[in-house]
């Protein structure tokens, strides 16, 4: 349990979210904390506040409640994870902070400061050795924050590769099934334990990881895990599926070949577009990424002649995330246009979804690959920084497993997180 934190001179009490009370006063302060393009574009999640953390085993909601009256003017989430990293050969406890909100009222008020100081110790007493968030490189409050008054430091810098999947994202049309197939490349979805086995081949590779990748894959929104390469060199490997042959598939790669995982947020996160006044949101929480979409989708339906009112609230959409890239091989550029196509495709046929997603590190070899030529130019890219503290020992930066080695730049982006 956390502690209750009583802040007398701000009359403010910072503790645990109770589910059986408190949904309704969370659902209205993420409303008030509604971020948009501009007004009439909404953003808005499914009804459960714990959605995205309820995924890892030890997590926790901190709510910050005025004292005079029960409002709920802050809220941030929180969980545990271990990592593994290139550098060493012992796993690492992180905690990981996510969705930090203050009510726009109760802004400067020192809120959101006791809010990460407080999820930072529930942390600390649950084993994490390091803290580690996420944010815009613009977003220059929360860098502020975090950076200036909470000593974090900054461990890696990301993209964030954001294009709509259907260009004119009709959003009242049906899209047809497609072929994804090719004449000269092969997508071949694999089964969990073939996954595990090449992820945790290649996972060695990256500076950062996370230690349950097959965990990952069992989630009921990661629709799978695809390999593709080009026919003409084939996979023998893959076509043995016993545990007792699954070694083989590594031995018998192709020369070029790449993996991918999608993950579907079209069931958990939401993007509503809406005009003032017309329909009041059900809006509870909002991830990290979310937040920034909007503004860089150049969407064609920001007219508002674009679209009848009605059409307007009808259909809310979602976005699919494509993780876990790795490619290897002298063709892995081609192969990684077909993964491209083949991720837009699987978006058109996805109910509710209209954009897709993926983010890299900034030193991952891969970036040089994602189309953004003239069939791309909806693309929208978007830099993304994480920051990382050490919670558990005064260490310097030269004894620091972590923070001796910043910046890194060829992480794995765990979609839970997005």
């Amino acid at each position: 349990m956390v502690d209750n934190i009583h802040d007398h001179q701000n009359k403010v009490l910072i503790r645990e979210f109770k589910e059986a009370t408190d949904f309704e006063a969370v659902e209205k302060l993420e409303k008030n904390c509604e971020i948009g393009y501009k007004k009439g574009i909404s953003i808005f999640m499914s009804g459960d506040p714990l959605c995205r953390i309820r995924l890892y085993p030890v997590h926790v909601m901190l709510v910050a409640q005025l004292l005079e009256n029960g409002e709920l003017v802050g809220a941030v989430r929180g969980c545990i994870k271990r990592v593994g990293t290139r550098f060493g050969g012992t796993d690492l406890t992180i905690g990981c902070i996510l969705g930090l909100r203050v009510s726009p009222r109760h802004r400067r008020m020192g809120i959101g400061l006791r809010l990460v100081k407080s999820v930072e110790e529930w942390m600390e007493r649950n084993g994490a050795q390091y803290a580690f968030l996420a944010t815009e490189e613009n977003n220059v409050a929360s860098t502020n924050l975090f950076s200036l008054k909470c000593n974090y430091l900054k461990f890696c810098s990301l993209v964030i590769y954001v294009q709509p999947v259907k260009e004119n994202l009709d959003l009242a049309e049906e899209v047809p099934d497609v072929d994804v197939s090719s004449r000269h490349i092969k997508m071949e979805k694999l089964c969990i334990d073939q996954a595990v086995v090449i992820y945790k081949n290649c996972l060695r590779q990256r500076e950062i990881y996370p230690t349950d990748i097959e965990a990952i894959l069992k989630e009921k929104m990661s629709m799978g895990t695809w390999v593709c390469f080009f026919k003409e060199e084939g996979w023998t490997g893959l076509e043995k599926k016993e545990e007792k042959d699954l070694d083989s598939i590594t031995a018998t790669a192709p020369k070029s070949w790449v993996i991918f995982s999608i993950w579907n947020t079209s069931e958990t996160y939401k993007l509503q577009i809406r005009r003032p006044n017309l329909l009041k949101l059900f809006h509870v929480s909002i991830s990290h990424a979310i937040e920034r979409i909007l503004p860089c989708l150049k969407l064609p339906f920001m007219s508002s002649s674009s679209m009848s009112s009605s059409e307007f609230h009808k259909k809310p959409f979602g976005f699919l995330f494509l993780y876990g890239i790795h490619g290897e091989g002298e063709r892995v550029g081609e192969l990684m246009k077909g993964v491209w196509r083949f991720g837009k495709r699987m978006g058109e046929r996805e109910k509710d979804c209209r954009v897709m997603m993926t983010e890299l590190g900034g030193s991952d070899p891969l970036r040089a690959y994602v189309p953004q030529g003239s069939s791309s130019s909806s693309m929208t890219c978007i830099n993304d920084l994480w920051y990382l503290k050490r919670l558990n020992g005064p260490v310097s930066d030269e004894d620091d497993e972590l923070t001796a080695i910043r910046p890194v730049g060829n992480v794995f982006v765990d979609p839970r997180e997005f």
